[in-house]
């Protein structure tokens, strides 16, 4: 069974139960910006990547105006020293044979032009067996020229058969909270594995805790989902159906309300997960990066890698996630509404995000 038929019969199982839930409660006020995080200048590439290859090495690619890059590699996305790996044209590439660099829990790669602000890449895996849906929600670029970090943020599938190497490379990422978007049968069957040093808390996607309520006709909401799925030709009306239920149901909001407050306010790396790693965290992962303003289309290719890092090339579709979209513009007209009206995000809390998680 598709771990996000839960989140369906979760709330399927309200919609004879339809009523308003309480609102939510205002957030605590984020800290002010300093004026040199709002005028930070965006790093000068209009494309950039890391790939890890079968043997061990890398391959990097580069697209800047520049004259020419440097690159380095280090071992923290924040070092501004490492081993220098060579100096190509503005736009280029280059490889780094395997056994190049030495053994590292995860190699990043500074791309310095000879003007403007660096950049930082690195393979968006962690390359951890037990979670094979973990990989960085940075290294995308938004419309406006800036660049989500490196480092930051990460999605994941169930975090229950960590080994203790990789809970050390877990560690090794900074990486100080963990967000467990499942609900309380998945949380009791297959818990977390955490080291000491990380925090762990809950942001359950279809809890009752908050009350039965949704936006929008439920009974509507249903049909439309169906006709939908229908329509688009979906291989699974039961993941038509949950995708825009994450943004009718009331009780979702709190948790991606959570979700991303957390992500704004924790001294460290977040990760955040569900069971596949798919659907509430592909819908969570959806909403943080357009928030940051990454174009729908990339938004989108983060969505479908799933199918790539999980090994199944049906695991999530792109009907799926446009459907949770067009609930989102049915219920709000359009998406700073449903952040602000549906999430209940400040102005200040979005900018934290934004100052944090942009470069």
């Amino acid at each position: 069974m598709r771990t996000q038929r839960k989140v369906t019969g979760a709330a399927l199982a309200t919609l004879l139960l339809i009523g308003a839930g309480p609102a939510l409660a205002a957030p605590a006020a984020a800290a002010p910006l300093s004026a040199a995080a709002l005028s930070a200048a965006p790093a000068p590439f209009t494309a950039a990547e890391a790939h890890l290859t079968a043997d061990g090495g890398y391959t990097l690619a580069w697209a800047s105006p520049a004259a020419s890059v440097t690159v380095t590699a280090v071992t923290d996305p924040a070092a501004t020293t490492g081993t220098t790996l060579g100096t190509a044209a503005g736009s280029g590439s280059l490889t780094v044979p395997a056994g190049t660099l030495p053994a590292a829990e995860r190699w990043y790669f500074r791309l310095t032009p000879d003007g403007g602000t660096p950049l930082v890449v690195a393979e968006r895996s962690l390359s951890i067996a037990s979670a094979k849906n973990f990989r960085d929600v940075g290294g995308y670029r938004t419309t406006d020229g800036r660049w989500v970090r490196t480092g930051l943020a990460y999605r994941s599938n169930k975090l229950s058969s960590l080994t203790p190497a990789e809970q050390q490379k877990l560690l090794s990422q900074h990486i100080t909270l963990d967000v467990d978007l499942r609900n309380s049968s998945e949380r009791k069957d297959d818990p977390d594995a955490l080291p000491a040093g990380i925090r762990y808390q809950v942001a359950d996607v279809v809890s009752l805790s908050h009350g039965i309520g949704f936006h929008s006709s439920a009974l509507l909401t249903l049909a439309g989902a169906l006709a939908a799925g229908l329509f688009s030709g979906s291989s699974d009306l039961g993941q038509s159906i949950g995708y825009p239920f994450m943004v009718d149901f009331k009780g979702a909001d709190y948790a991606f309300h959570d979700l991303l407050t957390a992500v704004a306010t924790n001294d460290g790396a977040t990760v955040y997960h569900c069971s596949a790693g798919k659907d509430r965290t592909g819908w969570s992962t959806a909403v943080l990066l357009t928030l940051l303003g990454v174009p729908r289309a990339t938004v989108e290719a983060d969505f479908l890698a799933s199918n790539t890092y999980t090994g199944d090339p049906k695991a999530v579709e792109l009907s799926w996630l446009r459907a949770a979209f067009a609930e989102v513009d049915h219920i709000y007209g359009s998406f700073d509404a449903y952040l602000h009206q549906g999430l209940k995000l400040d102005d200040a809390t979005i900018a934290t995000l934004r100052a944090k998680l942009l470069t």
